[in-house]
């Protein structure tokens, strides 16, 4: 493990990843220090990523409860949400982009990645 670093990013969304990769491809050692269990940031594990997925699963049910039939696509009873499979549709996205990206910034040279560490600022007194 390297012990001394030219830049240290704390957070791995898309402005810090970005910069980690280019510091790395410029030779610089560079650590990247993450506060969720993957890379990706709050965007990619509990903001955009994931509410754009729910939002088109949402799009998908309102456009067969209002919308198929004027397409020519008709079905007889109630169009039911599962919930349950609708989180695990979410997060099957939300998992093939963290691999995904994951494997990309990985793969570069002089890169340290650091996950699920507490900065700790001591209190002035």
């Amino acid at each position: 493990m390297m012990d001394k670093f030219d830049v240290v990013i704390i957070g791995s969304g898309p402005g810090g990843y970005v910069c980690a990769i280019r510091c790395s491809q410029l030779g610089m050692k560079t650590a990247i220090i993450e506060k969720y269990n993957s890379l990706g940031g709050t965007c990619l594990n509990v903001g955009c990523i994931p509410s754009k997925s729910l939002l088109d699963s949402s799009h998908h049910f309102h456009d067969a409860v209002h919308n198929f039939e004027s397409h020519g696509i008709n079905f007889e009873g109630n169009v039911i949400v599962n919930l349950e499979k609708m989180i695990s549709r979410k997060q099957n996205v939300v998992d093939q982009t963290v691999k995904i990206k994951s494997k990309f910034i990985t793969e570069q040279d002089h890169l340290l990645i650091l996950v699920r560490l507490k900065l700790i600022i001591p209190q002035a007194e």
